[in-house]
């Protein structure tokens, strides 16, 4: 038998206007963890379609080969015939069933078309034992967290008898404590003989569990890293994902801070099922002319829920408090009412809150700005696929056309989009949530350049992550807060994450 468990041999794949994969070429050793690293649109997730039989046999060149033998898949049910299964970075769990539902769908055994629910709860517990997952089967998935969510899928994975897992960033929706456990897990499974494949943009993780590595570029496989014997470093790995040195992860910026612009005093939001519960509680805070301020904590520490809230009522059954524009009071029942005041809101969910999939990048553009781009009453098409042009231009959006739907793009790309229908709507005031989750270091980089350009213009920027090195290396104040309370503040010079996380938990 073939020490390799996968081969992928010389494999090139068209889309519409753009080759996504130039005979890309890697090996996978069995029960090794193999990394696979690439800015956003690299292939990465092209490649592990065709792998996974996403896209058949047939709609791309090249050989994939498994157990020495190449195959012919011509769906992801043929790949889980012969033990590989792929864990996509968006769940595949449907929320209204029970964890053992979810593990068996599609694959539970039946007598004479029925099915034994009491043997497939008995069946579920061992690998959900192997996993650490301490809730009942019986549990309904939506009740659950992010992270327990991805233990069910693992655990889904290995009750097909999987021998090649494939990790699409299964950490990009994580807290550092959920990634850690889950990082564990894969190193305890690779010791009981599974053999994982890796995507993921945190290279520090890549560099903490995975034996070797590959690294694509533009669709093509620039180089593979044996990590057992040879010293592979982060900044190894940025050069050939990106083509050149980044010796900063943070471009340099000197702030020009002006007046107050946007002040918020005693603002309390109430759940929106549970109407009595407090989600943000007394929060006050105020942001000036050119300021980046970013908002830091643990997961659940009402930060996005307190950006909603503002954002024209967008979350919450109810809230409390005064919220001031340039001094004057101001009260939004709508989102609508915020644009108008300037306000602009990029969510930290850009696939389900930020973008319309199914609509091209042009109207996605567009989508907010339709009063300005019309004329009695009647979309101008020339300005709006002009200001869309112009965006694509000036935020370097890869994208053979503005006319490419939205859902064909990278996940930085996407993001893209979601910052420009933003500045088309030229707010003073952008609130953006998580900007850079779920994309990689070059992609970030140009993020960044596009906030500090803003904040050099006069723009306001609130910036919510959850990635400390991001808070303190982008932002003029940082505030931190947790179980819905702002727990303090720090200046960007006295600010280190040691500081952040003591603040947030104390």
């Amino acid at each position: 038998m073939s020490e390799n468990i996968l081969e992928v041999i010389n494999v090139t794949k068209d889309f519409p206007g753009v080759r996504a994969l130039d005979t890309v070429s890697f090996r996978v050793k069995r029960g090794e963890i193999h990394g696979i690293c690439g800015e956003n649109g690299a292939g990465k997730s092209t490649l592990m379609g065709i792998v996974s039989g996403v896209h058949p046999f047939g709609s791309f060149e090249g050989q994939v080969l498994v157990h020495g033998k190449e195959m012919k898949f011509r769906s992801v049910r043929d790949s889980e015939k012969v033990g590989l299964t792929i864990m996509h970075q968006e769940l595949a769990l449907s929320p209204y069933l029970s964890i053992y539902e979810n593990m068996f769908l599609g694959h539970s055994r039946n007598r004479f078309g029925i099915i034994d629910w009491d043997e497939l709860i008995v069946r579920s517990r061992p690998y959900l034992q192997r996993v650490g997952l301490k809730d009942r089967p019986e549990t309904i998935v939506s009740k659950m967290g992010v992270g327990k969510q991805q233990l069910v899928e693992i655990a889904r994975a290995l009750s097909k008898n999987t021998e090649l897992l494939i990790l699409d960033e299964p950490t990009a929706s994580l807290n550092d404590e959920e990634s850690e456990q889950l990082l564990n897990l894969i190193l305890e499974l690779k010791k009981e003989g599974l053999t994982c494949v890796m995507i993921s943009h945190k290279l520090n993780e890549v560099l903490k569990i995975a034996d070797s590595i590959t690294v694509l570029r533009d669709g093509e496989s620039i180089r593979t890293y044996d990590a057992r014997t040879e010293e592979v470093t982060r900044a190894m790995l940025i050069k050939d994902m990106v083509g050149r040195d980044m010796k900063h992860l943070y471009p340099e910026r000197t702030p020009s801070i002006g007046e107050t612009v946007f002040e918020v005093k005693n603002w309390t939001v109430y759940h929106p099922e549970y109407h009595h519960i407090k989600v943000v509680d007394n929060a006050s805070f105020h942001l000036r002319r050119g300021e980046i301020l970013a908002f830091c904590g643990p997961m659940g520490a009402g930060r996005t829920e307190l950006m909603m809230s503002l954002f024209g009522k967008s979350y919450g059954s109810r809230n409390e408090g005064e919220l001031f524009v340039k001094g004057t009071k101001m009260e939004f029942s709508s989102p609508r009412d915020a644009i108008r005041s300037g306000l602009g809101y990029v969510s930290e969910d850009r696939k389900s809150l930020g973008l319309i999939l199914i609509q091209d990048v042009k109207t996605n553009i567009s989508n907010s700005s339709l009063k300005k781009l019309s004329r009695y009453g009647v979309v101008d098409s020339f300005a709006e696929t002009d200001a869309a042009e112009r965006y694509r231009k000036s935020l370097n959006i890869k994208t053979p056309s503005v006319l490419q739907m939205v859902r064909n793009l990278s996940g930085g790309n996407q993001q893209k989009v979601v910052l420009s229908r933003c500045l088309l709507a030229e707010p003073e005031i952008f609130i953006v949530d998580e900007p850079t989750r779920g994309i990689d270091v070059g992609a970030k980089y140009e993020i960044y350049c596009i906030l500090n350009d803003l904040a050099a213009a006069g723009k306001c920027i609130i910036m919510v992550t959850s990635e400390l090195p991001e808070a303190i290396g982008m932002a003029d104040r940082i505030y931190v807060m947790n179980e819905g309370e702002i727990k303090g503040s720090l200046d960007h010079d006295e600010a280190t994450q040691e500081k952040i996380m003591h603040m947030a938990l104390s």
